[in-house]
């Protein structure tokens, strides 16, 4: 049997208008410590967001997400938290926030390969399936 690695993960969340809580998945972050892997998958689903939110401004926004794959990287392009460890920068993105973008709480589990499971998270949580 191969060896399987513990990874906590959280979904990334769109909420255009915090006093009401309602939110669009639009990605997901895992970190698995054992393999030093810190990574994200992003997908803003715009029609379901001006659902929820007619005017919400979109190219803002999405600035806003493309930080986080700079972030989980690291280096000079994610600025000063770029410089932070991995386990640092996952828990600055994780941190609770009442801002536009938001994560869930901090989930775990356990996989053979963290790519894979980021992408099988994804898939489940993050992109809607025709019923």
């Amino acid at each position: 049997m191969r060896e399987r690695f513990a990874f906590d993960y959280a979904v990334i969340r769109v909420v255009p208008r915090v006093e009401r809580g309602e939110f669009v998945n639009a990605g997901v972050i895992v970190f698995c410590s054992t393999r030093a892997f810190l990574d994200c998958r992003i997908e803003l689903d715009r029609q379901r967001l001006r659902a929820l939110a007619p005017s919400a401004d979109l190219p803002l926004v999405e600035s806003y997400l493309d930080a986080i794959p700079k972030i989980c990287a690291g280096g000079g392009e994610a600025g000063s938290i770029g410089a932070l460890p991995q386990r640092a920068r996952f828990h600055w993105l994780v941190a609770p926030r009442s801002t536009i973008i938001q994560t869930s709480d901090v989930h775990s589990g356990v996989h053979e390969e963290p790519q894979t499971a980021l992408d099988h998270l994804f898939e489940k949580l993050v992109r809607l399936r025709p019923e």
